[in-house]
């Protein structure tokens, strides 16, 4: 019995130490910061106490995070992977994280991120990806950046950020992305519109410096007059109205082969073959019109706003013409007293020759 109980005070005793801290990192036990930097890791250091609120991982060699890899510190605050060599992150990796605030991926070799990696979380506030090999970021990411003030995305190789992103980040105040090799043509003019609402509202961004096209090369975007981009909104305007154009015609083709099992939409047994003695057409993908909504609005709000000028036009109309009869009327009412005075002058000189007559 006394064995017994030794064994289970010497077990008591030592759980904890091996659970206190990893091996070669620091741990404070009151502010639950441990401190894992520099020490060579290959992998996430495990016995990690569950409470841990801080883990530093930078200046290491780990090369991919697994799958729950942080399942043992759920409570997790902050999170610095900087300096490592990942270059492939699991789905799931962050799974359980809900609380993490702070999170630096910088300085490694990630080429892309799932947009599942940051799902559960919502409090995320502070999130470094800079000094990588991302060439983009998924739009679907977005909904778990509502909250991030700092977003760092400084020196990778991005040529274009996803409009569904940049419309999530309501709550965003800096802005790092210079170093990445922006293309500025038709594609980044939402970026720029969004840049521009971004720094009206207070946000600090540093420069975001063209690549390409050779014209724009090392100019700043939010520099780059609107006027440079006018062929891009033709371009567009153009290509809006060839997709409604294209969706008249093939509603009118429908309404024409309606009925008929080998025409166009009803090939039959022809379809390809030289039964028909139609001539085949290479099959050409038809573009989608992504711009259609865009365009009713515009239409419906064009129409309301000539509808306001006709209006008001009828209302100048309508009091011009009111105004010129009330002139007209006080200048024939003038004039008809002007007559009956000349009329009353006239009387009573007439009247004064026989009166001095009749003395």
């Amino acid at each position: 019995m006394t064995a017994v109980v030794a064994v289970s005070i010497l077990l008591s005793l030592l759980l904890p130490l091996s659970l206190s801290c990893p091996k070669g990192c620091v741990c404070d036990g009151r502010t639950k910061v441990v401190d894992c930097r520099g020490r060579g890791l290959y992998d996430i250091p495990r016995h990690l106490q569950p409470d841990t609120l801080e883990l530093h991982l930078q200046d290491n060699r780990i090369r991919g995070l697994s799958s729950m890899a942080f399942r043992d510190t759920p409570l997790l605050r902050v999170l610095d992977l900087s300096n490592n060599s990942i270059t492939s992150v699991s789905p799931s990796t962050l799974l359980g994280l809900r609380g993490l605030q702070r999170l630096s991926l910088a300085s490694n070799a990630l080429r892309e991120l799932d947009r599942r990696l940051l799902g559960p979380i919502r409090s995320l506030s502070h999130l470094d990806l800079s000094h990588n090999s991302l060439t983009g970021l998924p739009g679907a990411m977005g909904e778990s950046l509502r909250n991030l003030s700092q977003l760092g995305l400084a020196h990778n190789r991005l040529q274009r950020l996803d409009k569904s992103l940049l419309e999530n980040l309501e709550g965003l105040g800096h802005l790092s992305l210079r170093g990445n090799p922006w293309r500025c043509d038709c594609q980044v003019i939402g970026l720029k519109l969004w840049l521009e609402t971004f720094l009206f509202r207070g946000g600090v961004v540093d420069e975001v410096s063209c690549s390409q096209p050779e014209e724009m090369k090392d100019k700043d975007l939010q520099n780059v007059p609107y006027q440079l981009f006018h062929s891009c909104m033709t371009t567009s305007y153009n290509y809006l109205f060839s997709n409604i154009h294209h969706l008249e015609s093939d509603r009118s083709n429908r309404g024409h082969n309606h009925g008929n099992p080998h025409g166009p939409l009803g090939m039959g047994e022809g379809y390809g073959g030289g039964g028909s003695g139609l001539p085949e057409c290479e099959p050409k993908q038809r573009p989608r019109p992504v711009n259609l909504r865009h365009a009713i609005a515009t239409v419906i709000v064009t129409g309301v706003v000539c509808g306001i000028v006709l209006m008001m036009m009828l209302a100048a109309a309508v009091y011009g013409c009111a105004y010129a009869a009330l002139m007209a009327k006080y200048q024939r009412e003038l004039k008809k007293s002007e007559e009956t005075s000349k009329g009353d002058h006239g009387s009573a000189d007439e009247k004064e020759p026989l009166e001095n007559a009749i003395a």
